[in-house]
């Protein structure tokens, strides 16, 4: 079953922030799109929810060193 979610993500501060999350949470199992708005600081996911659960793409998140508010 596919699924969005969209997320605030805290401590990016440029381009190659933007870049990092969104290169971890593509290569995240089940995701099948990520991108990520540097301006307003969020991270929309189109994910599989048979695959992967918001919750854990949150936490690939913080594993790189941004902030996820729960």
């Amino acid at each position: 079953m596919h699924e969005s979610v969209k997320f605030t993500v805290n401590g990016m501060t440029c381009g190659n922030c933007a870049r990092s999350v969104e290169r971890k949470l593509s290569a995240t199992p089940g995701v099948s799109k990520a991108t990520v708005d540097l301006v307003n600081g969020n991270a929309t996911v189109d994910y599989d929810a048979s695959v992967v659960t918001p919750a854990a793409l949150a936490d690939a998140v913080r594993l790189i060193g941004f902030e996820v508010p729960a």
